[in-house]
């Protein structure tokens, strides 16, 4: 861990710049959530997100801690392909795009991605399918978390533990203030601020080292980062995209944004975001080849990019990276809170719990949630079980085995309950298997090979027939407004 001798910004530099966007963010959550008095307001910003935030807060959501301080440490460790790898989680916006088209056209009363699962396959589904959403939320949440840590404590020399605990307690009161309507409106300004971040660090960094100095370098030190047929970077280029795809087609974080958007906006503004998104990866896992060259001494991989990024611009791109990351910190915290909260709420509490809850107990009980996630994710967070790209691709083993159900479960009628059953579980069992005797890097492709061949095997031998129109249930109070 960087002590503050070794930091590029002074600690009280950190604390005023979060300060400053602690309270803009609380303020903008606040301000957004006025008219966020219903639970369809205040969980779906009405249903009626337009173009220009739907595609912003898709994106920016997307552009996560992770991707800005995995993908270096991915570049870092694994070369080429780790950068060109992670962009690949690109296709599961690209792929996302057609189905949040048709989840917003099936179901018009949808709330939560195990509203589909239930009514699609039953309750035994809809079981291991709220297994695999709440670990792959946890993780996320935790990854995220941690990262939030280690970067101001790369940059500032503030400890860990306060770094990390600041990104908490803001994303958490902002998101209580305002629901999804904080969530979108923040992340407009959360992803200029990325793109902006990004754009200026890669361009200045080029300018300052250059391309030959940095492929001379790493030539030199690190030779096996430039091998494209290094076994473990190809298999995680395979693995990562199945990963990403699995992320986006089973997490409620993007299924609620289908229901919050306009119904002719989910395929453009899904699409729209893969396009450009896929670039930003690169970008930030770039700057870790440049680490040779500078001769930085990187502790820990995960902290490659900000230490790199800091050695090359000094004080202003210390200052930079802080900012930008702090909005993709904030921009899919905020998202991952509200999602994973109303899928609680709505699966678990009123589902098993308060069957006949009214609306308005939903929105306090989707509250408390919030906050009681924004706890348990810093006590998770405040343990540091592993690296970030440790925890995160630990989840690639459950996500993936939900490709072929979802997939499958949305345009064919025929699609085998059973199968899609077996294969969220064992190919959940499969991966976490392959994570822990092979390696994180083949995790997800485990598991979705093994989905696949028993979503399909069983659908091709005992098809069953499904009618759509049995998706179309009405929630409490959506009635009278359909």
């Amino acid at each position: 861990m960087n002590s503050v001798n070794s930091a590029i910004l002074d600690p009280t530099i950190g604390w005023t710049i979060l300060a400053i966007f602690s309270v803009i963010w609380v303020f903008l959550g606040w301000f957004w959530g006025r008219k966020a008095q219903e639970l369809d307001e205040y969980v779906l910003a009405g249903r009626k997100v337009g173009i220009a935030l739907g595609t912003a807060t898709a994106m920016a959501t997307w552009v996560t801690s992770n991707t800005t301080m995995t993908a270096p440490e991915l570049a870092y460790r694994m070369g080429v392909w780790g950068m060109l790898g992670y962009s690949l989680g690109s296709v599961g916006l690209l792929l996302f795009a057609p189905l949040a088209r048709r989840i917003r056209r099936l179901m018009p009363f949808g709330y939560t991605s195990g509203d589909f699962v239930r009514l699609r396959y039953g309750r035994t589904a809809w079981y291991v399918f709220l297994v695999i959403s709440l670990v792959y939320g946890l993780g996320w949440l935790v990854s995220m978390g941690m990262a939030g840590g280690k970067l101001i404590n790369a940059l500032t020399g503030i400890e860990y533990i306060y770094g990390m605990s600041v990104i908490l307690v803001i994303c958490v009161g902002y998101t209580l203030l305002g629901g999804f309507r904080a969530v979108i409106g923040t992340d407009f300004i959360q992803a200029i601020l990325i793109l902006t971040g990004l754009v200026v660090i890669a361009y200045l960094a080029i300018d300052k080292i250059g391309f030959d100095e940095i492929h001379e370098s790493v030539t030199r030190e690190r030779p096996e980062l430039l091998n494209l047929l290094m076994p473990a970077a190809i298999m995680f280029l395979f693995n990562n995209l199945l990963f990403g795809v699995g992320e986006i087609f089973h997490s409620n974080v993007w299924w609620s944004r289908a229901f919050a958007f306009r119904e002719d906006v989910g395929f453009k503004a899904y699409f729209t975001a893969g396009i450009f998104w896929a670039p930003i990866p690169i970008v930030a896992g770039f700057i870790a080849l440049a680490a040779p060259a500078m001769d930085v001494n990187v502790p820990a991989a995960d902290m490659v990019g900000p230490l790199v990024s800091s050695e090359i611009l000094g004080v202003t791109g210390a200052v930079l990276v802080l900012i930008m990351v702090f909005s993709a910190l904030s921009s899919s915290l905020d998202s991952l809170l509200a999602a994973t909260s109303i899928l609680l709420v709505e699966d678990i509490y009123r589902r098993h719990l308060r069957p006949k809850a009214a609306p308005g107990e939903l929105r306090s009980a989707t509250r408390w949630t919030i906050l009681g996630l924004g706890i348990l994710t810093w006590i998770v967070s405040a343990l540091q079980l592993g690296t970030l790209a440790q925890v995160l691709h630990f989840t690639g083993a459950f996500v993936a085995s939900t490709i072929w159900p979802i997939a499958a479960g949305l345009f064919w009628k025929r699609t085998n309950t059973v199968g899609a059953v077996l294969g969220m579980a064992l190919g959940s069992l499969a991966g976490i298997i392959a994570y822990h005797m092979i390696g994180f890097y083949v995790a997800a492709l485990t598991g979705a090979a093994v989905s696949m061949a028993l979503v399909l095997v069983s659908t091709w031998l005992w098809p069953q027939d499904y009618d759509w129109d049995r998706l179309c249930e009405a929630h409490p109070g959506e009635e009278q407004t359909a």
